[in-house]
């Protein structure tokens, strides 16, 4: 049996209000050292704000939270030593280079000029920015700019890399290599805390937290979550007029609730085999064609939908 692996982040019951709104509320979760945690929720849900927190940019209001074992409300500078933070915009300098940016990061953590120099170099190759050093930064494209940010956000070293929404915004061939790239670091031990409202950058993470509204729905592994996290069955549907099906479907009394889902239909159900039936009888007296109904593993979207419905 292996050893438990040490703390890298813990709270409890963590809040920030700001007036009469809740933005955080009372969170309470525990983070593996070099695991991949995902923070996952749509905008507004309180992914920034409990990120802030933890890197010791905002106060809480109340509960507590460690970080690389420092308390953040009484001993923030020194959370701030052992992490790395990503906003989702980019905290760069526009009218620096690549490298200008880099000196300056890797200065504000008091980097000597030898161990600065050493890891620009590794960053400038992990991170792709050959040939890019002597551009400034508002003259990058999206996914050259992001790889910077993340350089800027790792040139020390750090523990802990807090990655806010570090995706939004770019394509999808930049975020798939920006996932790549935060597989070789979590590889070589560093936490990875990320949050996203990405459904399929989800799956990439060793564990994951669902957010709504401040509070925490469900968490554990993705798998975890799609087998024990859902109580209903997920029925997809292909048909040729998806909008008229969709409204079908969400007016039986068999389906729970109705989403497109790319190109098909997910219908929430608590007996499949009920609910398939009235399908097909309904589109039948609609004249709706169905080209194929199928029980199918709930997706991560599914799972998440069904937390809110219940």
């Amino acid at each position: 049996m292996s050893a438990a692996r040490a703390v890298a982040v813990e709270t409890d019951r963590l809040t920030r209000t700001f007036g009469s709104f809740t933005a955080v509320d009372s969170i309470s979760l525990r983070v593996e050292q070099g695991e991949i945690f995902g923070f996952l929720g749509p905008n507004g849900a309180g992914k920034s704000s409990t990120i802030k927190m933890l890197c010791g940019i905002l106060a809480p209001t109340s509960g507590s939270a460690r970080v690389g074992g420092f308390d953040v409300a009484r001993e923030s500078e020194r959370v701030r030593a052992v992490i790395g933070y990503m906003s989702q915009r980019f905290s760069l300098y526009e009218d620096l280079t690549v490298s200008e940016n880099l000196d300056f990061f890797g200065g504000v953590q008091n980097l000597d000029q030898a161990r600065l120099d050493e890891r620009t170099r590794w960053v400038i190759e992990v991170a792709g920015l050959a040939g890019h050093e002597e551009q400034l930064a508002h003259n990058l494209s999206g996914g050259v700019r992001q790889r910077l940010a993340l350089a800027c956000a790792v040139i020390h070293e750090p523990r802990i890399l807090f990655l806010d929404e570090p995706t939004a915004g770019v394509d999808p061939n930049s975020r798939r290599n920006f996932w790549e790239l935060i597989y070789d670091l979590a590889g070589g031990g560093v936490t990875v805390f990320v949050s996203t409202h990405y459904m399929d950058e989800a799956e990439h993470c060793d564990r994951l937290a669902l957010i709504h509204r401040g509070r925490i729905v469900a968490s554990g592994s993705p798998l975890q979550l799609k087998s024990g996290a859902i109580q209903h069955a997920i029925l997809e549907v292909d048909s040729d007029d998806l909008i008229r099906m969709l409204d079908l479907a969400g007016s039986l009394g068999s389906v729970r609730d109705a989403t497109l889902f790319g190109n098909k239909l997910h219908l929430m159900v608590e007996d499949p085999e009920a609910a398939r039936a009235e399908l097909e009888r309904a589109a039948s007296e609609q004249g709706l064609r169905i080209a194929s109904v199928e029980a199918i593993t709930p997706s991560l979207e599914d799972v998440f939908v069904s937390l809110l419905e219940d």
